[in-house]
């Protein structure tokens, strides 16, 4: 089972559109995917067609311990379901604030998923924050996506996050990595789109090979801006749903594509770093 956190502390590049997408992506390909909305705005279940109400079991319920991660799945297409979020999420950060052990209650709730392969891939849409549930996907998940929109604020904000990463890997999650980056509303008709995909290339190509993102790709599928993933989560439906013809579905089935045609990282041992042209494209 592979597990992805999908993270970036900016909010408004992509990080819940890629996240829903890519997994209808994967499912609609054949492979079983649950979304995990860790979100306190809840934007991945809306975007999947889930209103997380009062009576419905949500991920805070998992986190309060109140119910299972089972019981809080819901089947919203075939091969796919999504762990909704809701408002009360947000309470976490403190109710949780003096809990031991508080940053490894996910993994935990989903551990019998993995002994199980219940999944072929679990997807976390991380808030936009590092608190501490993003800190909790960090520690349950194996493998970090990054979406970025190539602006110039974009690639400082990497360092942070990279930050994260590397202390997660040190304290909490040995086998966690920076495994793809994903360029989100990309312009390919601009200069500066070229040049921050170009500075990330090289940033990467330059990493030491014991950093958590050593191994890590830019994914050569750019998801160009398009109207049409804009207006799909306000009608509860995927891009394949909504405008399964337009470049935003051409873009994410060309992602998923290739998300399955990587390998998985090693359990326990880090990847060698990439070369140039399996990993940097």
């Amino acid at each position: 089972m592979r597990s992805i956190a999908v993270m970036n502390q900016k909010g408004g590049v992509g990080k819940t559109t890629s996240s829903v997408n890519l997994a209808a992506s994967l499912a609609r390909a054949g492979r079983r995917v649950c979304v995990l909305d860790l979100d306190p705005q809840g934007h991945a279940s809306f975007h999947l067609g889930i209103e997380a109400g009062p009576e419905m079991p949500t991920i805070y319920d998992v986190f309060s311990r109140q119910t299972t991660i089972d019981e809080s799945r819901q089947l919203v297409a075939e091969n796919l379901s999504v762990v909704p979020s809701n408002i009360d999420l947000a309470a976490t950060e403190v109710e949780l604030a003096g809990v031991p052990g508080r940053e490894f209650i996910l993994r935990n709730a989903m551990q019998h998923w993995k002994d199980q392969n219940r999944f072929d891939y679990v997807i976390a849409d991380c808030p936009p924050s590092l608190g501490v549930l993003t800190i909790n996907a960090l520690t349950a998940m194996g493998e970090v996506f990054i979406p970025l929109q190539p602006h110039f604020f974009a690639l400082q904000g990497l360092s942070k996050l990279f930050e994260t990463t590397a202390l997660v890997t040190r304290r909490l999650n040995r086998d966690l990595r920076v495994t793809g980056v994903m360029m989100c509303l990309y312009e390919s008709g601009t200069r500066l789109a070229a040049d921050v995909t170009e500075d990330l290339k090289q940033f990467l190509k330059s990493s030491d090979g014991d950093t958590p993102w050593a191994s890590a790709r830019i994914f050569r599928t750019r998801v160009r801006r398009n109207i049409k993933l804009a207006e799909a989560p306000s009608f509860g439906q995927s891009i394949f749903d909504y405008a399964p013809s337009c470049p935003g579905a051409q873009d994410y089935a060309a992602l998923g594509d290739e998300v399955m045609a990587m390998e998985a990282p090693a359990h326990g041992a880090r990847q060698p770093p990439a070369n140039t042209e399996s990993a940097v494209a």
